[in-house]
């Protein structure tokens, strides 16, 4: 039985009298045993999640979470925090639906603030073609039950007073509407989930190293780590950025390929933008934190690379997409930038599921999607990999989809790595 005192408003109360000594670690830092029933290699936001709903929904808790480094510090860690489900196919938005959900109960299910704030998500449109695909997307939309509004220029000047809507070049037409979008805090969630696995029993071991993973029989028996050998009847890969070389340790090539993802962070400022914007004559992308940040990003780097720092094309592509859109931040100074390392599958949607090797299940091919799906991702995996089948939410989502020629073609681009 879980012991852990909860967190809540009386005992921050009580502690702060006590000079805060009596909090206990969020959770465990223990030694790898010898076996577990699962290994989920990468402890990020995906494996954190899996981990968590293997234990609590599956009763599945002899399971490690191995992370090379800390908590936190990968993708998880590394993105723009945006929510949302506003999706155009079935396969999609049916997931997407499911991890909003969750999301939405989640603080109270982790009993941890992950300061989850539904201001709205709005894609602007600047084209007669553009608002017809925004009426499709939104229609398909509601017609699943998804919220969705399609938006007048007024409607939009209204919800994003700053937006430039008579810019020359890149008119705005208007815009589709998700209210129950926005944003949450990326790290809350990583040490969130953690917490909520550490608690059901789930060994979090960090600072190892998977170098190998052991196979017999079409089966895998284990992983090679920096700290020994562990065998386990089941291994689950979801390491973002760095699917391919892992699933390569198995034997395995995977139809993705890595970019790196650029992120940027203004200086605090008074609230100008309230919830989360697109800009559709580009892509960029922006919303303002809790601290007055602005937080915003636009393409990956269109080269190959494990690198997590950016390069300048692209910063120059963000910015003047971002003052094409809202001339005022020509007048903001960015205070810092990173990059994520970014697994981009070859329709532009993600692969929750099996693989051909025994035992071997892969969560990957996020593209610029990941953090929105950290539940409903976390969810399926869990129980594609306790029921050794998809869930009926991610059974579109397969690795097989790729050898059948049935992709889930969400951008409309094809399989062309260099169009998503």
């Amino acid at each position: 039985m879980d012991t852990t005192p909860r967190y809540s408003g009386l005992r921050i109360f009580r502690e702060a009298l006590r000079g805060h000594q009596g909090w206990e670690r969020a959770w465990r830092d223990p030694a790898p045993k010898a076996s577990y029933d699962v290994v989920i290699i990468g402890g990020g936001g995906h494996g954190l999640a899996s981990a968590y709903y293997l234990a609590r929904d599956h009763g599945i808790a002899n399971v490690a979470v191995i992370e090379k480094s800390a908590i936190g510090l990968g993708n998880v860690g590394r993105n723009t925090t945006i929510v949302r489900s506003n999706y155009l196919y079935p396969e999609n938005h049916h997931f997407y639906e499911k991890s909003l959900q969750l999301w939405e109960g989640l603080e109270q299910d982790l009993n941890f603030n992950v300061m989850m704030s539904q201001r709205g998500v709005l894609n602007l449109f600047h084209s007669d073609s553009q608002r017809d695909a925004a009426a499709r997307r939104g229609n398909a939309m509601r017609l699943s039950g998804i919220d969705a509004e399609l938006l007048d220029r007024h409607g939009v000047a209204r919800y994003a007073p700053l937006v430039d809507m008579d810019n020359a070049r890149f008119p705005v037409y208007g815009g589709l509407l998700q209210n129950r979008g926005g944003t949450a805090r990326h790290d809350a969630v990583a040490w969130g989930f953690a917490r909520g696995a550490d608690r059901h029993g789930v060994d979090i071991i960090q600072h190892c190293e998977v170098t190998g993973i052991r196979r017999e029989g079409g089966r895998v028996t284990g992983v090679e780590t920096s700290r020994g050998f562990i065998s386990a009847r089941k291994i689950a890969i979801a390491v973002a950025g760095h699917s391919s070389h892992v699933a390569a340790m198995a034997g395995l090539r995977l139809p993705i390929e890595s970019h790196k993802l650029q992120a940027f962070v203004s200086e605090g400022l008074k609230p100008m933008i309230d919830g989360v914007i697109t800009f559709g004559a580009g892509h960029f992308y922006i919303s303002q934190s809790d601290k007055g940040g602005l937080v915003f990003g636009g393409d990956i780097d269109r080269y190959n690379s494990y690198a997590r720092r950016g390069s300048l094309p692209i910063v120059e592509d963000v910015m003047s997409e971002g003052i094409a859109m809202v001339p005022a931040l020509s007048r903001v100074r960015v205070l810092r930038q990173w990059a994520g390392i970014m697994d981009m599958s070859m329709d532009g949607s993600p692969i929750i599921g099996k693989t051909p090797v025994g035992g071997l299940y892969l969560n990957g091919g996020w593209c610029y999607g990941g953090f929105k799906a950290i539940p409903g991702s976390g969810w399926c995996f869990a129980y594609t990999i306790a029921k050794d089948e998809p869930h009926p939410l991610n059974a579109a989502l397969s690795l097989d989809r790729f050898r059948d020629g049935r992709m889930i073609d969400e951008k409309g681009a094809g399989p062309a790595p260099w169009a998503h």
